[in-house]
C-alpha cells in the first residue's frame, strides 16, 4: 500500500484519513514481537525507575501511607482518561494545515501519527511510543509537578506515568499474544476491532472500555454479541 505523503515526505490523516488494516500475512509474528519489545525496554526502563522512586520517596517522607498511596492510584485512574483522550483526538485527531505558526506546527507534529500503525498494525515499529516521542512532555508535567509538596502532584504524577508503562505492555500484548486470562481476552477483542475497517471510530480505551461507555463510542452491541457471544469476557463495560 503507497501511504499518503505531503511534499515533507510525512503522512497527512487529514488529507486521507486512516487507511483500513493490513493483515499479518506474511508477518512474523515472534520478529515483530521482539522488535517491539526492544522499543519498549528502554521506556519501561526509564519510567517506572522514575515512578517508583518517587512514590517511595514520598512513603518514606514521613506522610500518611493511605494518603500516598491513594494518590497514585488516583493517577491510575487519571491516566485511563488521558489514554482514552489522547488516543482519539490527538492519535486519531486530523490536523489540517494552514497559514499561520500554530497550525502548521500542529500539522507538523501531530497530523502524521498513528497512521503507519493502522496501517500495519503488526509492524514491532509502530506498536509504541519511545523515549524520543514522549521524554519532552513527560519531563515537563514531571517537572511542574514539583511547584507542589511531594506527596501530592509528583505522586499523582508518577501513577499516570507508571499507568502509561502499563498501557503500553497490554497494547503490545493484544497485537502478538493470545493470553487466556478473561481480562486479556476481552480487551484483545475490544481493540483488534478498533482496528478493523468498521471500528477506528470506537472503542478508543486501550486498556478498558469504560470511558467509551461513557464518552459514547461504545462498540455497537450487534459487534459486542459477535465478540463475545453476548456478554464480555472482561465485564460490563465492553
Amino acid at each position: 500500500m503507497t501511504s499518503p505523503t505531503l511534499a515533507s515526505g510525512a503522512i497527512s490523516k487529514s488529507l486521507n484519513g486512516l487507511p483500513n488494516p493490513g493483515s499479518p500475512q506474511g508477518v512474523d509474528l515472534a520478529v515483530e514481537a521482539r522488535r517491539s519489545r526492544r522499543r519498549l525496554y528502554p521506556v519501561t526502563i526509564l519510567y517506572s525507575a522514575y515512578s517508583l522512586s518517587v512514590l517511595v520517596a514520598a512513603l518514606v517522607s514521613g506522610h500518611n501511607v493511605a494518603v500516598v498511596l491513594g494518590i497514585f492510584l488516583l493517577g491510575v485512574g487519571v491516566w485511563t482518561y488521558v489514554e482514552y483522550l489522547a488516543h482519539r483526538y490527538i492519535l486519531h485527531g486530523c490536523f489540517p494545515d494552514g497559514e499561520g505558526f500554530v497550525r502548521h506546527f500542529l500539522h507538523a507534529r501531530f497530523d502524521h501519527l498513528h497512521y503507519e500503525h493502522h496501517e500495519r498494525p503488526w509492524d514491532g515499529n509502530h506498536i509504541n511510543g519511545t523515549i524520543r516521542d514522549t521524554l519532552p512532555v513527560v519531563a515537563l508535567f514531571a517537572a511542574l509537578s514539583f511547584l507542589a509538596p511531594l506527596h501530592t502532584l509528583p505522586v499523582l504524577v508518577a501513577g499516570i506515568l507508571q499507568s502509561y508503562i502499563a498501557e503500553e505492555w497490554i497494547h503490545h500484548s493484544v497485537h502478538f499474544y493470545n493470553f487466556r486470562g478473561r481480562y486479556f481476552r476481552y480487551i484483545k477483542r475490544h481493540h483488534l476491532y478498533h482496528h478493523s475497517p468498521r471500528g477506528s471510530e470506537v472503542g478508543f480505551g486501550l486498556t478498558n472500555g469504560i470511558w467509551d461507555v461513557l464518552r459514547h463510542t461504545r462498540i455497537p452491541a450487534e459487534a459486542r454479541a459477535r465478540l463475545y457471544g453476548g456478554r464480555s469476557p472482561g465485564g460490563p463495560a465492553a
